[in-house]
């Protein structure tokens, strides 16, 4: 490493000032009340684990995507973690029969992958994760996406804003099926399919070929790849358009259905390109984006019937979904959701900033603060030498405060000067009194 490099931060990572930071709070703050309104309760694993955990589920290809050690002195391989749900399918085989039907939990967990970075992907992000063992009928699947959309709402974003692009594995294989895919060859043309918007049209075209379909069957996928659907709309006429029968989508019916019944019809939309590359999905597979189409994906995930009994568990029925800070960061700025800096709206405001005009005011303001932050309120205080009050509260309105109380000669009857900043308006209060005069914002109390 150059001796230049070595104050900055590895490339694919970020330093979290306090306006960054507050910008992760609120992000984090909006999925924990989601995830905690909607029933679920949070867990949280290791950093790292045993690398073959990893392997188990994606296979030894993935080994050249991690941050892979071994300890000194030791033969074990370990890995930072790239993802959630190989800790979460090991602590519910640790739990066995003793796990409660449903068990619905959620994460928010760092994750790390050694990738190239780019825009809306780095090395190192937070995710929310959250997941529905034990249910096998769609309402997992509802409530799991039920669960991500409240997040989204109350971080600012609508069904204008953001869209849930919804599929299912089952569907989509027998329209692949009729189409003239093998079973052989089922996991490569969902993989193909999943890539489409990634390669050129001739290599799609010819990867389809090499697949077995003719030509007219390779553009029915090309269509299969593209074809959409509202919520509400005809599966009816998505199947003619499929050239499938209407049977075919049956098992799609299931979670369109649930999700109608629960009013989620403007968010979502059928699109039977979204399969979700990796192979242990089994059923219900969606991923969520900006309506715009400029980021990556927000969220992803779907149904994962097999996983815990490939860990070496019994079967258990699974869904669950992951959702990274990275590009959701990026779509709410895009929108106006993060305030009119780059986080600075978002960092707690003090109920009360302090600020002495005398000496006597410097030797009570420790005592001050400490009975104020004793009754549950945000006290801060200026540290600048000058006697200034225009100065002084200037620095008060920089953080946003919502009361300034001065300590000036009126200490002398046992009294200050609060500032309702907000209001403009100012009176002698008696030290006694001050505590209950703060009208506090509840909604700011962390």
């Amino acid at each position: 490493m150059a001796s230049s490099d070595i104050h900055k931060a590895p490339k694919g990572t970020r330093d979290f000032y306090p306006p960054r930071m507050a910008i992760r709070r609120h992000i984090e703050g909006a999925w924990r009340s989601a995830g905690i309104d909607s029933g679920f309760d949070e867990i949280e694993g290791p950093m790292f684990e045993h690398l073959d955990l990893y392997t188990v589920k994606s296979g030894d290809e993935i080994i050249s995507q991690l941050f892979s050690f071994k300890r000194e002195g030791g033969d074990d391989l370990y890995a930072l973690r790239p993802e959630f749900t190989p800790t979460l399918a090991r602590m519910a085989v640790a739990r066995g029969k003793s796990l409660p039907t449903p068990t619905k939990w959620f994460a928010i967990p760092s994750h790390f992958r050694a990738e190239r970075p780019q825009r809306g992907r780095l090395r190192e992000h937070v995710q929310w994760n959250v997941d529905v063992l034990g249910l096998s009928d769609g309402s997992a699947d509802v409530e799991v996406i039920s669960t991500a959309l409240l997040a989204l709402e109350r971080l600012g974003l609508g069904p204008e804003d953001v869209k849930v692009r919804l599929s299912h594995r089952g569907s989509i294989a027998k329209v692949l099926g009729a189409l003239g895919v093998s079973d052989d060859s089922m996991q490569s043309a969902l993989m193909l399919l999943d890539r489409r918007d990634k390669i050129s049209e001739e290599d799609f075209r010819s990867s389809a070929a090499g697949l077995g379909m003719d030509d007219a069957s390779v553009a029915r996928f090309d269509q299969a790849a593209r074809a959409t659907l509202p919520l509400s709309g005809s599966l009816s006429d998505l199947s003619r358009t499929l050239g499938v029968s209407g049977d075919s989508l049956e098992e799609l019916d299931g979670i369109r259905t649930g999700l109608l019944d629960a009013g989620l019809a403007d968010w979502c939309v059928i699109d039977t390109g979204i399969v979700r590359g990796l192979a242990y999905y089994t059923g219900t597979v969606f991923e969520i984006f900006d309506v715009k189409g400029a980021e990556r994906a927000i969220a992803g995930g779907g149904r994962y019937d097999k996983l815990v009994e490939l860990f070496g568990g019994q079967p258990t029925p699974a869904c669950g979904f992951g959702m990274g800070d990275v590009v959701l960061s990026l779509v709410l700025q895009e929108h106006g959701l993060l305030g009119s800096g780059e986080g600075e709206d978002l960092l707690p405001r003090p109920e009360v900033f302090l600020v002495s005009t005398t000496e006597e005011g410097d030797r009570r303001m420790a005592p001050l603060l400490v009975a104020l932050r004793r009754a549950g309120i945000h006290a801060r205080r200026s540290h600048k030498s000058t006697r200034n009050p225009g100065k002084l509260l200037a620095e008060a309105g920089k953080l946003r405060a919502r009361h300034a109380v001065i300590l000036g000669e009126e200490l002398a009857e046992e009294r200050v000067i609060l500032k309702d900043l907000e209001a403009g308006t100012q009176s002698s209060v008696a030290l006694t009194d001050l505590v209950e005069m703060i009208d506090v914002d509840e909604d700011a109390v962390s």
